[in-house]
């Protein structure tokens, strides 16, 4: 049984996204170890994206070129390629919401990850809980 009780932020440093002539655009970064569950990328509309790959692995994008902003703004979905080298590990889709600001709060684990800690009611439901008995005096 493996349960994470935290969600790591890793730092992507450098990564490309591509426009094709359709408009669409594909991120390529590095890859990551297990598969993307309900994958989505939140962006500020300026220059950072939170790929938030899996409930415990999120991967920050920051330094967005200002043209490939004003398009990344207006995609619904991005594909993303996940590289081992020049090596394609995956690929997969992943829907594109824009938020006005993001909340990066826990903490520093080495220069490029950050931990956040879960809630109470995340670690309840991770641990899979099927009764809770409160004990102790009022």
């Amino acid at each position: 049984m493996e349960n994470q009780y935290y969600t790591l932020i890793e730092k992507q440093d450098f990564y490309e996204i591509i426009e094709n002539k359709f408009g669409e655009l594909a991120l390529f970064i590095d890859a990551r170890k297990g598969s993307p569950v309900a994958p989505m990328v939140e962006f500020d509309g300026k220059q950072t994206a939170l790929l938030k790959r899996d409930p415990n692995l999120a991967v920050k994008l920051e330094g967005i070129n200002p043209e490939t902003a004003s398009v990344l703004a207006e995609s619904e979905f991005i594909m993303v390629v996940e590289l081992k080298g020049e090596t394609v590990e995956s690929v997969y889709g992943v829907p594109v919401e824009t938020v006005e600001e993001f909340s990066f709060k826990g903490r520093p684990t080495r220069a490029d990850e950050l931990e956040r800690i879960k809630s109470k009611s995340e670690i309840i439901a991770a641990f899979g809980a099927v009764k809770i008995w409160k004990s102790g005096e009022k």
